[in-house]
């Protein structure tokens, strides 16, 4: 979707500046083919910025949830032209830093959505009890072989096939990792 003989897709910035910027008509264009390709199915348009709302669990749920296809729009380098923002429907930012492009947190946002849809993890019980699986909550530690490592072993509790046990203690070690 580039324009010229060197399907150029940036430019320098009106007004001056550091940097080369995402052209507003490549990316539209861009987006129109990939809409097309959509035709008669369910989609939303997502923009990857620093500037966008933080990535947190609940959004990654909501979005399993939705019926939606999502196409993923990333900056690269200096950004993309302002007038970009209109051809979305939401923002997202995995945080307070900025990259070189937003292809990294893209990949990062596609992966947060597949491990919680049906038949990616062995179990659906793996993404259901982990750190932020619930509001605030960390997950407890787990423990494999060998059981003593340098000293540092396997707690007893784990050993003990009392399953009542077991799960008080977890939700124990929960607490604490969240400072609750």
């Amino acid at each position: 979707f580039g324009i010229g003989p060197r399907k150029q897709v940036d430019d320098t910035p009106y007004g001056g500046g550091a940097g080369m910027v995402l052209r507003v008509d490549v990316m539209a264009a861009a987006l129109q083919a990939a809409k097309n390709k959509l035709q008669n199915t369910k989609y939303k348009v997502i923009l990857m910025t620093p500037q966008g709302e933080r990535l947190q669990q609940p959004k990654l749920r909501e979005m399993t949830t939705t019926g939606s296809n999502y196409i993923i729009l990333c900056g690269h380098y200096e950004g993309f032209d302002e007038r970009i923002r209109s051809l979305v429907d939401e923002e997202i930012s995995i945080g307070d830093f900025v990259l070189t492009g937003g292809e990294l947190p893209a990949m990062m946002l596609i992966d947060g959505i597949s491990r919680l849809l049906p038949g990616v993890l062995g179990s659906e019980a793996s993404h259901q009890d982990e750190t932020h699986a619930t509001e605030g909550r960390i997950e407890y530690p787990h423990y494999t072989r060998p059981e003593e490592w340098k000293g540092k072993a396997v707690p007893t509790v784990l050993k003990s096939g009392n399953h009542a046990e077991i799960e008080r203690w977890r939700c124990e070690q929960s607490r604490h990792k969240s400072g609750k």
